[in-house]
């Protein structure tokens, strides 16, 4: 039996090295194949050190991703345990609102009724919702950011 490229099997590391590990893989009619894990397809986070993941005689699952001329087989455990893993279930989806329910706007005190405080605070809320629409509008005509001094 070969290998075939996309194929999962289970193995057992055999080496590693600062580049990568070499993987066992049984076959049924005869001696093992050995393969390459390289260091970028050890696990989906960043890999410096190889040994924090894996060590010797440690079982693991590899899909065969290359096999060159040479003879020379390139695997990756990220992508086995990718694929392994089943499809994520849909979340539950939220209980719908009563349909009754209507948000309305606070009733406004007509102005003959409302004294000088409320006038003042409608003033000042109107002036900042204003000041921060024309400075949002400036900062997208100029093309900037905010930036840090």
């Amino acid at each position: 039996m070969q290998l075939e490229i996309g194929k999962i099997y289970d193995g057992k590391v055999k080496a590693i090295t600062n580049y990568g590990a070499f993987v066992e893989v049984p076959v049924e009619d005869g001696k093992p194949i050995t393969g390459m894990v390289h260091i970028s397809e050890v696990a989906n986070a960043y890999v410096t050190d190889i040994r924090e993941f894996l060590t010797e005689e440690q079982e693991v699952k590899v899909k065969v991703l290359q096999i060159n001329e040479q003879g020379k087989i390139s695997m990756s455990i990220k992508k086995a345990v990718t694929e392994e893993k089943p499809a994520p279930k849909p979340r539950p989806r939220k209980p719908e609102r009563e349909k009754g329910i209507v948000w309305e706007p606070k009733p406004q005190k007509p102005q003959s009724e409302m004294t000088f405080e409320d006038m003042m605070s409608r003033f000042k809320q109107n002036s900042e919702e204003r000041m921060c629409d024309i400075k949002r509008n400036t900062d997208r005509k100029n093309g900037s950011r905010r930036r840090s001094k």
